[in-house]
């Protein structure tokens, strides 16, 4: 998509952190926006931090996990907008914590938002994208959790590797409608989401794991990023039709070894066939 200007883009999870940069970003690049987040709070503050340059920003209290207030908000969408250009899927949850320690209700909560969260964005919206034939964009906010196993994360690296994969089979599905998909893998970002226990609903109430900003694996000279900086990659990768969006590459190396890793073990069972299977 290279002219993103008066296009309209819904954001989930964007009241705070990377969903309102990205707004912002959007927002000055020409782009009408609404801003979609459980919290009315947040969705106030959102408001108040476009100042008087507001006019083509909206915002909708709404629950993804919840599908008839999604598809009220795709109604509020047409109906202030017209159409919908770019989902940007990003609401999510955290929870981290030993395997062994996590419960049903841990599980439950963590997939429903940001597995979830993320099928009810696409089923809602995904007609809209494609009716209107001007060509849109799908981001799936995941995680760099979601490219490597981290211990202590069990139940939010299950979560995330799901999204990566839900979007490399959405860029295939999608690649003759003109619909574009990116899958955003950030790693530290100075946002609000160790506090994600404010959110849980009692149904699915339980511990409250603390975060800590340095766990094991992790780049030891990893970067704490802003927000705003992942918005305009974000906008970046739209314009320039970037499908992986890797934020930090102190991963890199991270990553090479799990390639490597997984190169040794093609080699290996490759031999154990000629050896034994004889095919």
């Amino acid at each position: 998509m290279k002219d993103v200007a008066g296009k309209v883009a819904f954001i989930t999870g964007g009241a705070s952190g990377i969903g309102l940069a990205m707004a912002h970003s959007f927002s000055a690049a020409g782009m009408k926006v609404v801003i979609a987040d459980i919290e009315e709070a947040a969705l106030q503050s959102a408001t108040e931090s476009f100042g008087n340059s507001n006019a083509g920003v909206i915002t909708v209290q709404v629950d993804v996990t919840d599908r008839e207030a999604m598809a009220d908000a795709r109604q509020r969408t047409l109906d202030a907008f017209g159409k919908v250009h770019v989902l940007c899927n990003n609401a999510g949850v955290f929870i981290n914590g030993n395997i062994a320690d996590m419960t049903y209700k841990d599980w439950d909560w963590v997939m429903k938002v940001n597995v979830d969260g993320v099928i009810n964005g696409i089923v809602t919206f995904i007609d809209d994208l494609k009716a209107h034939g001007e060509g849109g964009h799908i981001v799936n906010t995941a995680s760099m959790a979601g490219q490597y196993g981290v211990p202590g994360l069990s139940v939010y690296v299950a979560s995330k590797f799901a999204l990566v994969g839900i979007s490399e089979s959405l860029r295939a599905d999608l690649a003759n409608d003109n619909i574009k998909v990116s899958v955003l893998c950030p790693g530290v970002v100075a946002t609000g989401i160790s506090s994600s226990e404010r959110n849980r609903p009692d149904e699915f109430s339980g511990s409250a794991p603390v975060m800590t900003q340095q766990r094991d694996g992790d780049p030891s000279d990893m970067t704490v990023m802003d927000p705003a900086a992942i918005g305009d990659m974000v906008l970046h990768a739209i314009l320039n039709d970037q499908f992986y969006i890797l934020t930090h590459p102190e991963f890199q190396p991270v990553l090479q070894r799990r390639s490597e890793e997984l190169e040794a073990s093609f080699d290996y069972w490759r031999d154990y066939r000629t050896q034994h299977l004889n095919h």
